[in-house]
């Protein structure tokens, strides 16, 4: 059922572009040298409390470390500057992000989203958001269906581009202006990609969001989640529940997650070379089904990501199937030498893992099926390795891996669906 929803909104402007590029953004933006040492590296502020000239009136901006801590102030400024938003939020993680923007809905309001969204995503929505009164609609094709499930009550659109595991991409600036139409808020979420390859403000929604542990910090040792946006409103309302939840993350990994966003520039930029080596070695290669990677001319959005992507850049993500099944696609990850088996991704190392027993193990088989995550995907994240390190690890993975299965099931292949 279409129905309009109050008034339609206008997308708020970004501010102005930027007086210069993404690196050097990234290096300087929310960096000031101190100005009593000349420190061009912040200091870790780990105070709890802030001392006041009188009462109430603080001697600085700061007051109480979980309503703002100079750290995660500067951070913040810094995520800003990068997603061309006038406005950021960090949070304890990506999942608390998730909860404090669904937690600004009214009971009552509804959701619609990708199908395709990662597990964590899935189960807030599905088991945590009907307890709040917010119910949730799942559709796997949103360009072509939103306006059908649009209905009075529906406040706001999540989507994930690229999906996760599956690669697809949605376009955002065509989701954005049908959802706009009915006063129905756009949130995308960019973990995928970072803000180094998309900016999805620059398409239309509303929200951003990360997770910080993954491609923003790059590092692997920080759980952390962001918000940006340009709506006053919007900076009004989350901000005072993060304060109010108080899911916030530390000043030092707040340090943490600014020291390694410095490189993020570098770090996107080589992990989608080498994705790119892998998609098109797994490509060529007998023992895979199909490759998802939006940087192969294969992939059937690669017209999103020329319009949408910096470059028409892939990003450092990618999923294939494998011959053999679910059995071949466990082996392949436990026969990889780089690539270290294990959940997360966007770090600067390599992993892969099993979606279908792993990340995505929460979500009913028929609803992963539906979205392309069967029980022969395995995920793959590219780190900053060699590429043809990469490349020949893959290839020495999927042949023993898919020949060691076919031996073990006595000459059947075993492959998911076939």
């Amino acid at each position: 059922m279409t129905a309009h929803n109050d008034q339609p909104i206008t997308t708020p402007p970004r501010p102005g572009s930027p007086a210069h590029g993404f690196g050097t953004l990234a290096v300087h933006a929310g960096a000031p040298h101190d100005a009593a040492t000349g420190a061009v590296i912040e200091a870790i502020s780990l105070s709890t409390t802030f001392a006041q000239s009188a009462v109430g009136v603080p001697i600085g901006e700061f007051e109480y470390s979980r309503s703002s801590n100079p750290n995660r102030a500067n951070f913040e400024t810094m995520v800003a500057a990068l997603e061309h938003a006038k406005y950021a939020l960090a949070f304890s993680s990506g999942s608390a992000t998730t909860a404090v923007i669904l937690q600004s809905l009214a009971a009552g309001s509804h959701v619609i989203s990708v199908s395709d969204v990662y597990g964590g995503t899935h189960r807030y929505f599905t088991q945590v958001a009907k307890a709040h009164g917010v119910k949730v609609t799942f559709t796997p094709e949103i360009e072509v269906d939103i306006r059908e499930h649009i209905t009075p009550a529906t406040k706001l659109v999540w989507i994930e581009t690229p999906s996760n595991p599956t690669l697809r991409l949605v376009d955002i600036r065509a989701v954005a202006t049908a959802a706009h139409e009915h006063g129905i808020m756009v949130v995308v979420d960019n973990t995928f990609l970072s803000p180094y390859v998309q900016n999805p403000l620059d398409h239309g929604a509303d929200i951003v969001v990360h997770s910080v542990t993954k491609y923003i910090n790059g590092h692997s040792d920080v759980v952390m989640g962001v918000a940006a946006f340009n709506g006053e409103e919007l900076f009004k309302r989350l901000s005072f529940l993060q304060n109010a939840i108080g899911a916030v993350p530390s000043a030092f990994d707040s340090w943490l997650a600014h020291r390694g966003a410095k490189t993020l520039h570098l770090r996107a930029r080589e992990a989608t070379t080498n994705a790119t080596a892998v998609a098109h070695a797994l490509e060529a290669s007998p023992h895979v089904i199909a490759v998802n990677y939006p940087g192969l001319d294969s992939h059937p959005h690669r017209a999103i990501a020329k319009k949408q992507h910096r470059n028409a850049m892939g990003g450092g993500m990618l999923s294939f199937r494998i011959r053999g099944g679910h059995a071949a696609a466990e082996r392949f990850c436990q026969l990889t030498k780089i690539f270290t088996l294990a959940e997360s991704l966007g770090g600067v190392e390599s992993l892969c893992e099993v979606p279908s027993s792993m990340t995505h193990a929460g979500i009913p088989r028929d609803q992963r099926e539906a979205v392309g995550v069967f029980d022969d995907l395995v995920r793959i994240s590219c780190g900053v390795e060699d590429a043809e390190d990469l490349k020949n690890d893959v290839l020495q993975a999927l042949e023993r891996a898919v020949a060691e299965t076919a031996k073990a099931a006595n000459g059947t292949n075993g492959v998911n669906g076939h």
